[in-house]
């Protein structure tokens, strides 16, 4: 799976390096950031639908190693690339992009609190409360799609003119 593919070589820390056509414009990294994310949520969905006997052990470890510096990567992106991009295409932009930088601290701040029940869980803790976990699970990767999808819409349009 291509999603599977792209999240392991994240797990070296750095992510591959552009493709040339990435290269030429910052909406196809934003695009392939957004799959790497995409990715981390399917991931994120499988481990809660397996709650609570049917988890991996190994692959919580796996999802917690890439989430946060997954998403910290990606938001730097945004913040150093695409919201600049965006508020030069969008004059009228600076509120969205106000809440767009508030979510990306709520998502990473929420995703520091899932690492810990991943790291937990993968290195043998019972699962005390499965539809606890299940719900903290699916409460991110939902606020994560969401935030893709505004992008998708507001944003990326916008940047590619």
């Amino acid at each position: 799976m291509r999603g599977e593919r792209q999240l392991r070589t994240m797990v070296a820390g750095e992510p591959p390096a552009p493709r040339t056509e990435e290269a030429r414009h910052p909406a196809l990294v934003m695009q392939r950031l957004h799959e790497n994310k995409l990715a981390l949520c399917a991931a994120l969905e499988a481990i809660a639908d397996a709650l609570p006997d049917g988890v991996c052990r190994a692959e919580c470890l796996r999802i917690a190693s890439l989430l946060v510096p997954l998403l910290r990567q990606a938001h730097a992106y945004e913040d150093d690339v695409i919201f600049p991009a965006f508020a030069a295409a969008a004059p009228d932009a600076d509120l969205t992009i106000h809440r767009l930088r508030v979510e990306h601290v709520e998502d990473e701040s929420f995703a520091d609190e899932v690492t810990e029940i991943l790291l937990a869980v993968g290195h043998g803790e019972p699962i005390t409360n499965a539809e606890a976990m299940g719900f903290m699970l699916r409460g991110l990767f939902e606020t994560l799609r969401r935030h893709i999808a505004f992008e998708r819409e507001h944003v990326l349009p916008a940047i590619l003119g």
